[in-house]
């Protein structure tokens, strides 16, 4: 009889670490509700090592999520949508770039604010970004330029 009361309470703790580990790697992975953010848009050249999912960042703090991404048939230019956290007022003269961890990271969107007194609205587009840059174009044109002088 205790052996049965032993692997029910070992079961329903295994159960216990099981749903704790969903719900921390749902909250690493990003995927809490959206509910608790505005979303706003950019367009860019080339969204190379980004993807929906991917992190918002404001002076190295994840302040939203890029949470949809469609080319644009007519400009043929990577339309994005990421959400900013509540209570974040990003001046409506800020400007968007792709950034890179490092040599070896991953993408991420940084915001880099304005100094204008009036604040983007729900919604709205950021019009100044930077795309990502190839590291691969980078050292192709190092390498081709060096032999030119």
């Amino acid at each position: 009889m205790s052996a049965v009361k032993t692997e029910v309470a070992v079961g329903a703790g295994v159960v216990a670490v099981a749903i704790g580990f969903l719900v921390y790697a749902g909250q690493v992975a990003g995927l809490s509700s959206g509910s608790d953010g505005y979303p706003l848009t950019a367009s860019f050249r080339s969204l190379e090592g980004v993807s929906v999912g991917t992190d918002v960042r404001l002076a190295g703090v994840k302040i939203g999520t890029v949470t949809d991404i469609s080319l644009n048939p007519q400009t043929f230019r990577a339309d994005t949508e990421f959400s900013v956290l509540n209570g974040i007022e990003l001046p409506d003269d800020s400007a968007v770039v792709i950034s890179s961890e490092g040599l070896l990271g991953g993408n991420f969107v940084e915001i880099l604010p304005g100094g204008s007194p009036f604040n983007l609205e729900a919604g709205a587009e950021i019009e100044d970004t930077q795309s990502s840059v190839s590291l691969v174009g980078l050292l192709m044109k190092f390498v081709t330029s060096g032999g030119e002088e």
